[in-house]
């Protein structure tokens, strides 16, 4: 937030993404079953993908973010909604 504030006047923004778990190699060697209890407890019910990382990316690139600046867009699942 503090370099959006730092670089608001030169129009330009400043945001971020914060995953929750996302399908990897690293979320599979902890376990299919840590997996699942993670994917039970979440409200979309599935671990993230790297293409809704992407997306995520994608929308914070373009001109429909253009007056979002110091955000942190947590790409989670609904998981911290619980």
């Amino acid at each position: 937030r503090t370099l959006a504030v730092e670089v608001g006047s030169a129009n330009i923004t400043v945001n971020s993404i914060a995953p929750g778990r996302i399908e990897t190699p690293m979320a599979a060697a902890a376990g299919a079953e840590l997996n699942q209890a993670y994917v039970a407890s979440i409200p979309v019910g599935r671990l993230g993908t790297g293409d809704d990382i992407a997306a995520a990316v994608a929308y914070l690139a373009s001109e429909d973010a253009a007056f979002l600046t110091g955000v942190t867009l947590d790409v989670n699942g609904g998981s911290f909604m619980i």
